[in-house]
């Protein structure tokens, strides 16, 4: 029903705009008694064998939500509803910030993914803990982080440190998304030495805490062998507690959207199909030359039952969803999971 009549709608109009229409649809279904029981009965898939105990937490199935799509924190409890085992919010920024210029979502439907340039939009820090302060315990949560968009350079750690510490109390997980080809200039964020100290001063404020939370880091697809010998080394020198693999690209290679509608579009990130086989190649090498040695949650064009089997069986623990769970719609969680309680 999805795919046959909802999406076809939806794809009528601005990708920006349906995304604030849908979660405005869900929010409100999900106040209509019974419909949360409804969605559960449809889309949770309850086994044992879904389980997975990772940096001290359990999450009740290895499938989850990516960063982006809940970045205020507004629906991850009707989105829970879902069947994911665990949703990432943000990225959360200090300050809240409009992100980039509009139009900077973009569908490429022949290829099943998309190019964003958002810019980190999100209401900051204070509107995620808002909503936070909400957590009805459905689902473990995520709180994926990142600088403003105006943030000096010398000023990186600070905005990680702030929003670390003020979601500390709200999120189960941290991922410091270092990763994002939108937001301005990047260059010190993918520099080893920056990241050693960024990590640190992270570890350090969670150090301070009654209860430390896990903290993983995000990397882009486009990194090449040497670069990925170096998270390796990253996260054997800091002890991070995870890597997840991968955030969008900047490639443009092998699509079939046609080079006048590439350039028509401009520059961002390009995430779903497109990305599939190069974010399952890096977590193959991540697992490979690590000796499986830290934790891989896997996301980048998981579209189907397979393409989330072939991210474990390349090394990643977790998976996560973002335009497969658009172009697919929420079944595509259940159907996920029932594929691996038959595998193993």
């Amino acid at each position: 029903m999805y795919k046959s009549i909802i999406r076809p709608i939806f794809f009528l109009f601005d990708p920006e705009k349906i995304h604030y229409f849908t979660f405005s649809l869900i929010h409100f279904l999900c106040k209509i008694p019974l419909v949360s029981s409804i969605f559960r009965g449809l889309y949770q898939v309850n086994d044992k064998k879904l389980e997975r105990n990772l940096f001290g937490l359990t999450f009740k199935n290895p499938v989850g939500l990516a960063a982006g799509f809940d970045k205020n924190a507004v629906l991850y409890n009707e989105l829970a509803n879902f069947g994911f085992g665990f949703i990432e919010i943000g990225t959360v920024t200090p300050k809240g910030q409009e992100g980039n210029p509009k139009k900077r979502l973009f569908r490429l439907k022949d290829d099943q993914g998309i190019i964003n340039r958002m810019g980190f939009n999100n209401e900051g820090l204070q509107a995620a803990i808002h909503q936070l302060k909400k957590n009805k315990g459905k689902v473990i949560i995520g709180g994926n982080i990142g600088k403003n968009t105006q943030t000096p350079s010398e000023n990186y750690t600070r905005d990680y440190k702030e929003c670390f510490k003020g979601l500390h109390p709200y999120v189960d997980y941290f991922v410091l998304n270092v990763s994002c080809p939108n937001v301005g200039s990047h260059a010190k964020l993918n520099d080893k030495e920056y990241l050693v100290e960024l990590i640190t001063e992270c570890q350090n404020l969670n150090n301070k805490e009654e209860k430390q939370k896990p903290i993983l880091l995000k990397i882009a697809p486009d990194l090449n062998n040497q670069q990925l010998d170096e998270i390796i080394e990253l996260v054997a020198e800091t002890k991070i507690d995870g890597v997840i693999a991968s955030n969008t690209s900047t490639s443009r290679n092998n699509l079939k959207v046609t080079p006048e509608r590439l350039q028509e579009i401009g520059n961002g990130g390009i995430s779903g199909q497109p990305i599939k086989h190069q974010s399952t190649k890096v977590i193959q090498y991540l697992a490979d030359n690590s000796n499986k040695s830290f934790p891989i949650i896997g996301v980048g064009g998981v579209h189907s039952e397979q393409d989330a089997l072939d991210k474990i069986a390349a090394g990643a623990d977790l998976v996560q969803i973002y335009t497969g769970f658009i172009y697919e719609g929420p079944g595509l969680v259940k159907r996920i999971n029932k594929a691996i309680v038959r595998e193993f």
